[in-house]
């Protein structure tokens, strides 16, 4: 199913920077106060929205986005910050070494919204960041549990009834892309889906290689119903129930989002 955002970059950009301004910074500021002059880096940063409310701040901001066309429009949309030398936006892999060489050591906080289950390996990902830090520097991350009713991102589905059943990523490879294909589905969407299966993460494991890397979980915050959900479909947030929330694995299938922030 289509959906507006989808297909217009301008909404997309918006509703970041809403869900930002109203759930992601002050979920950040409960324990990191932002300030003027902070060093932010957003890895995978879309088309630059969820740094608008930090750089409105004072804080010096760089986006990283891989995909050459998202990083076009957020230079676009980011232009009055990039004039002012307060905002970069880098097309560019952080695995390089040109931005090792480039950013080693430099930020204050990193940012990945809706990310790291889009990113192989995350056992190596969440340390490799260390590198990109100041000494105790923070890391916020939101994401979808693997297991959710749409954890597959099948909403991405030009089929209208597929895209709405939930849990169907969930089904073993053969089966769902059998499905994927009888539905009409083009092979470029089934291979970004079954991308997606292969990299989704679970609370249970994220928690595990947070630890694992020497950080520190100094916030988290699990949702019922996703913030960003307010702007896409007009459906008011809600967080988790606590007993739901403190039931390992379960937890994973009716929490559509979580937020975390960890300290190195």
């Amino acid at each position: 199913m289509t959906l507006t955002q989808h297909t217009d970059y301008q909404v997309r950009y918006q509703q970041q920077v809403d869900n930002s301004r109203e759930f992601v910074m002050p979920f950040i500021e409960k324990k990191l106060p932002i300030t003027r002059g902070m060093q932010i880096l957003d890895i995978g940063c879309g088309e630059g929205g969820v740094l608008i409310p930090l750089l409105e701040r004072g804080c010096d901001c760089v986006g990283i986005e891989l995909d050459e066309i998202k990083s076009g429009y957020a230079r676009e949309l980011l232009a009055p910050f990039i004039l002012k030398g307060q905002a970069d936006i880098v097309n560019q892999n952080i695995y390089e070494e040109l931005a090792i060489k480039r950013f080693q050591g430099r930020f204050d906080l990193i940012i990945l919204k809706d990310v790291i289950e889009h990113i192989p390996d995350q056992e190596s990902l969440i340390p490799y960041l260390r590198k990109f830090l100041k000494p105790e520097g923070n890391i916020y991350f939101g994401f979808p549990p693997w297991q959710m009713p749409h954890g597959g991102h099948q909403q991405i589905c030009q089929n209208k009834i597929i895209s709405m059943i939930p849990w169907l990523h969930l089904l073993p490879n053969p089966i769902y892309t059998g499905i994927l294909r009888m539905s009409g589905e083009s092979e470029p969407v089934i291979k970004e889906l079954l991308e997606i299966k292969s990299t989704g993460i679970s609370i249970e494991r994220f928690e595990k290689i947070v630890k694992s890397s020497g950080f520190t979980i100094s916030n988290k915050s699990f949702f019922l119903i996703n913030p960003i959900y307010q702007y896409k479909f007009g459906v008011k947030p809600r967080k988790q129930f606590r007993l739901v929330s403190a039931i390992p694995y379960m937890r994973n299938f009716v929490t559509t989002c979580v937020y975390y922030l960890i300290k190195a």
